[in-house]
């Protein structure tokens, strides 16, 4: 019973932990620079020079999810066609594509940004 209930308040106190340190830090941080006399505008993030952040998370899930794909696609071929082992094959190759996506998305996200 406590097994069951052990993982996810783990999981929840992981990200609350992770979410209350950014958060203080980020307020340290702001007033030590305001204490220095640095002006309130650099904490204003400019939205004309960058990607809306939807269009970056759904070029990188697209390209995620392409690549994972094709990555299930190849190993399926390379289990049929060669004497490779099948439980080395498909994690190796689908963790392999999945990376060449998130890379390749990466670089267009780049790309986003400079347009």
């Amino acid at each position: 019973m406590m097994e069951e209930l052990l993982i996810p308040l783990s999981f929840f106190l992981a990200i609350f932990g992770m979410v209350y340190l950014y958060l203080s830090t980020r307020n340290k941080e702001r007033l030590a620079l305001i204490e220095k006399g640095a002006d309130a505008s650099i904490f204003m993030r400019g939205k004309s020079h960058t990607a809306p952040i939807w269009k970056v998370i759904i070029l990188n899930l697209a390209l995620l999810l392409m690549g994972i794909g094709i990555g299930t696609f190849i190993a399926s071929i390379l289990d049929n066609y060669t004497t490779l082992d099948e439980d080395a094959v498909y994690p190796a190759t689908i963790f392999f594509m999945a990376g060449v996506g998130l890379f390749i998305g990466f670089n267009m996200t780049k790309n986003l940004d400079k347009e």
